[in-house]
C-alpha cells in the first residue's frame, strides 16, 4: 500500500484469480460475493465500510463500499484508489449532476441522483423545488448521510432534506425502515409538482418512493398528445400521472382508478389545482376487477393507460410477472375504442422489453384484437443509463393504436 496516500488506513479488499476485473475496469460498479476473498476480516468490516480495492494480482482498482451482508459486496465509489470520500467529494459529484438537469429543465423539479448512474450507489435523490427527498438504498450512503447532506445543501442551495428509508432495496442491504427529517421542516401538505402542464401533488412524507414518479415525464408527455378531446382511461393512476397530462392537453374525460384512497386524493386535488376536477373521475379499486367491471358495463375509451407496479422486481419472479402484463393487455384492450390507443408500461428490470412486448401483444391479440406499435418509451433523461448496468433501464412504454 503506498503510504502517501490521501488514505492509508483503508482496509483493503481483493478480487480472487477468476474474478472480471476487465468489467470492473471499463465500469461495471458491482462485485459480487463469489467474486471476493472473503476471509474473516473482510466479513467482519461493518456493512458500509469505505475500502480499497484490489484485483488478485494486488494493483489497487479503486475506493468501494463493502457490506459482506449483501449479495453485491462491493459498490465502486470511485475509480481513484486514492479518492477520500468526503462533504468535498459528495459536492463534486452533486455538481456533475445537477448540471445535466439544469440543461434539461427549466425548473427545479426532477431527480437529481439516480444512484450508479450518478456514482452514488444506492442513492436515489428526487428535487422538488426547495426541498429534496433521498432514498440511502446502501449501507454506506445510510453511514456518510451526514455528509451527503450538507454536499447537497452547498450545492444546490434546498433548505429542507426527507430522508425516505423504506422498500424492498433497504431489506436486502440489511437496512432498518425510517423516514426522518434531515434539515429544515416537514411541509404542511403535498408538495405541488408542475410538470407537462399538468400539476401534481406529491405527498414526500408518506407517498410511495419519493412521492413522484419522474422517470414518466416524457411518456405523459406522448400519450398527452395523442389525449386532445378524447376519453382517457388511467389505471395503476397513482396521483394522476397520465390522467392529469391528458387532460393538461385537452382532454374531454379522464378516470383515473387505483387501489389507494389516499393516492386518488392526491390525484383530485391535482386535478384541482389545474381547474380540471370538472373532466376528472376517480374509481377506487383492484385494478383486474375494474377492468373487468368496466367492459361488464360496455364502457370504451380513446385511450387506456396502465401503469402497474413491478410485476418482476426479481428474476425468480419473471414468468409470473409476465402473465400478469398480459392479463393486464387482454382486460384492458376490449375497452379500447376503434382506432384508439393502448398504453402498457412496465417498471420490471427483470423482464426486458422483448419478453415484455411479447407478453402484452399475446394478451391484446387473446382479447381478439390487433394492433400496431407507434411508439416505445423508457425513463426520462434525468434517469440515465449506465450502459454497464442492464438493471438501470428498467422503465419500459408501449404505445399502440388498435
Amino acid at each position: 500500500m503506498n503510504d502517501a496516500s490521501p488514505n492509508p488506513d483503508l482496509p483493503t479488499v481483493r478480487l480472487i484469480p477468476k474474478a472480471e476485473a476487465r468489467a470492473i475496469r471499463h465500469g461495471f460498479p458491482w462485485v459480487y460475493a463469489n467474486e471476493l476473498v472473503t476471509d474473516r476480516r473482510t466479513r467482519n468490516l461493518t456493512p458500509g465500510t469505505i475500502a480499497r480495492l484490489e484485483d488478485a494480482g494486488r494493483v489497487p482498482m479503486g475506493v468501494v463500499t463493502v457490506n459482506p451482508a449483501s449479495r453485491i459486496i462491493c459498490r465502486m465509489l470511485d475509480q481513484n484508489p486514492d479518492a477520500v470520500i468526503d462533504q468535498h467529494w459528495f459536492a463534486a459529484r452533486f455538481r456533475r449532476a445537477l448540471a445535466l438537469r439544469e440543461r434539461l429543465y427549466d425548473a427545479p423539479f426532477y431527480r437529481l441522483i439516480h444512484a450508479e448512474v450518478d456514482g452514488l450507489p444506492g442513492v436515489i435523490i428526487d428535487r422538488f423545488g426547495d426541498l429534496a427527498v433521498v432514498q440511502p438504498n446502501a449501507a454506506w450512503a445510510d453511514a456518510m448521510i451526514t455528509p451527503l447532506v450538507a454536499a447537497l445543501q452547498e450545492v444546490t442551495d434546498v433548505t429542507t432534506v426527507i430522508m425516505n428509508g423504506t422498500g424492498r432495496t433497504r431489506s436486502l442491504e440489511g437496512l432498518e425502515e425510517k423516514t426522518e427529517i434531515l434539515a429544515g421542516t416537514a411541509p404542511d401538505g403535498p408538495v405541488p409538482v408542475p410538470m407537462n402542464g399538468a400539476i401534481y401533488m406529491a405527498d414526500v412524507m408518506g407517498g410511495q418512493k419519493t412521492g413522484l414518479f419522474y422517470d414518466q415525464r416524457p411518456n405523459h408527455a406522448f400519450v398527452a398528445g395523442l389525449a386532445r378531446d378524447a376519453r382517457v382511461l388511467d389505471v395503476f393512476a397513482h396521483v394522476g400521472g397520465f390522467g392529469l397530462a391528458a387532460l393538461a392537453s385537452g382532454a374531454a374525460s379522464a378516470l383515473a382508478v387505483d387501489g389507494s384512497e389516499p393516492a386518488l386524493a392526491l390525484a383530485t386535488q391535482g386535478a384541482v389545482a389545474m381547474g380540471a376536477d370538472d373532466r376528472f373521475e376517480t374509481r377506487k379499486g383492484d385494478a383486474f376487477d375494474t377492468l373487468a367491471a368496466l367492459a361488464d358495463e360496455g364502457q370504451s375509451f380513446d385511450v387506456v393507460v396502465c401503469d402497474p407496479p413491478a410485476f418482476a422486481p426479481s428474476k425468480k419472479a419473471m414468468d409470473a410477472g409476465l402473465r400478469a402484463y398480459e392479463r393486464v393487455a387482454r382486460l384492458a384492450a376490449p375497452l379500447v375504442a376503434e382506432g384508439g390507443y393502448l398504453v402498457l408500461c412496465s417498471c420490471s428490470h427483470a423482464a426486458d422489453l422483448s419478453k415484455f412486448r411479447n407478453a402484452c401483444s399475446r394478451g391484446i391479440g387473446r382479447a381478439g384484437r390487433r394492433g400496431q406499435i407507434i411508439h416505445t418509451g423508457f425513463a426520462g433523461p434525468d434517469h440515465p443509463l449506465m450502459p454497464h448496468l442492464a438493471e438501470s433501464g428498467y422503465l419500459k412504454a408501449l404505445v399502440y393504436r388498435l
